[in-house]
């Protein structure tokens, strides 16, 4: 690529180059997401939300740390750029970054 070497790190995004192509992953930084946000212990799901699954906006629930709450949605809206499979999931808890209820 260049005197610097082949290109293996760019922007928080890992890429690895073989023949059979050139692929990106976020690896490094979803377990920095995990450590960050203190979710060593949560289960690990295939599905991470059903499509079916509806949010509604809750009036009467306990209030949580919306700035936390808005770092984790943005957090998780970076990581969608390797990982479409948790696209909508994301979006669809990002629609209630005003007064996030728990």
């Amino acid at each position: 690529m260049s005197m610097m070497g082949e290109l293996t790190f760019f922007l928080g995004l890992q890429i690895q180059q073989s023949k059979k192509g050139t692929f990106i992953f976020q690896t490094k930084y979803t377990k920095e997401l995990i450590q960050k946000f203190g979710m060593r212990n949560a289960k690990a799901i295939g599905t991470p939300v059903s499509p079916s699954t509806t949010l509604d906006k809750e009036d009467k629930g306990k209030l949580v740390d919306e700035t936390k709450y808005r770092g984790m949605s943005g957090s998780l809206l970076y990581l969608i750029a390797s990982r479409p499979d948790v696209i909508f999931s994301v979006c669809k808890y990002a629609r209630f970054q005003s007064a996030p209820k728990e």
